[in-house]
């Protein structure tokens, strides 16, 4: 079984058409034919059916399909990772991340790691907590910044870079609106806009909620942190964000306002694989984390 082959494979169960994939691949069509002859025969086992100038996958062929797509990509990540240990500064890091950082956090320490290293580039996939920490887990991205940071995965390294406090985002119009701060039980009667069960900023939530002895009443979900913004700016209820989420983007008709009790709080920082080697580049970024946050965070105090 040739690497060719596979890649004729892939092309014409892509296209589902011979002429079109030779076209694509820049071949005869009748080299393309001959690979995916040879191939089926090799496995014994019949991979498309004809249709006039149409094929398809047979149910076996789109068995074997989903094992070489995913063996391609284990050989692209091998060839990258070899190009990156011949020079870190031209690799591609790939990196995930939660909504709540996508906005303020990961653009500035992106921005940053750029200016040292112009060249290094990144594949940026944003998702939900778990997920997150499953993608590295499986090596489908090598890094991802999340908070709170997890201190119980044995596949995962976890580094905390700050604590990032939970806000009251109350509509302008709210009864406590100009209060400097509030207590938590004070919004026990209001209507809340969460995140859908899930997702780990509802269950902080619910969990500070608790904590002052009241389940808050959910009147709107919302998977978007400018959505629940919104829903808050139309006065339809109020809710907690993080603190790093509200820096530079509050509606006009709301206002934030500290909690003095409880203290709710979530850290923030990166995940990395405890089952194997960071790639170069991502090595690299990692350090450069860590040190930009110790600057920051000395400054900040």
């Amino acid at each position: 079984m040739e690497l060719r082959q596979l890649q004729y494979f892939i092309e014409v169960a892509k296209r589902e058409h011979v002429t079109e994939a030779a076209l694509a691949l820049h071949v005869a069509q009748s080299a393309v034919s001959r690979q995916i002859a040879n191939l089926e025969e090799e496995l014994g086992i019949q991979l498309f059916i004809r249709e006039g100038r149409n094929v398809r996958l047979t149910p076996v062929g789109k068995i074997f399909l989903e094992h070489v797509e995913t063996a391609m990509k284990e050989i692209e990540k091998a060839k990258q990772e070899i190009e990156e240990f011949l020079d870190p500064e031209r690799g591609t890091i790939r990196v995930g991340f939660t909504s709540s950082l996508a906005a303020h956090t990961l653009p500035t320490v992106i921005s940053a790691f750029r200016e040292k290293h112009p060249h290094v580039g990144f594949k940026l996939r944003q998702g939900a907590y778990n997920y997150l920490i499953n993608a590295v887990i499986k090596g489908e991205i090598d890094l991802a910044f999340l908070g709170p940071v997890p201190t119980n995965q044995k596949e995962i390294r976890g580094h905390i870079f700050f604590a990032d406090k939970i806000w009251a985002l109350l509509p302008s119009h709210h009864v406590l609106a100009d209060r400097a701060s509030i207590r938590l039980n004070e919004l026990q009667n209001d209507s809340f806009v969460l995140f859908p069960d899930g997702f780990i900023l509802r269950k902080i939530v619910m969990d500070a909620c608790q904590q002052m002895g009241f389940e808050p009443q959910v009147s709107f979900e919302g998977e978007d942190i400018d959505a629940i913004k919104g829903l808050v700016a139309a006065g339809l209820g109020v809710t907690l964000l993080p603190e790093v989420t509200l820096i530079d983007n509050i509606p006009r008709e709301t206002v934030k306002i500290p909690i003095s009790e409880p203290d709710v709080k979530r850290t923030v920082g990166v995940i990395i694989p405890n089952n194997r080697e960071l790639p170069p580049s991502e090595k690299l970024f990692y350090e450069f984390l860590k040190d930009f946050f110790a600057v920051l965070n000395k400054f900040s105090m």
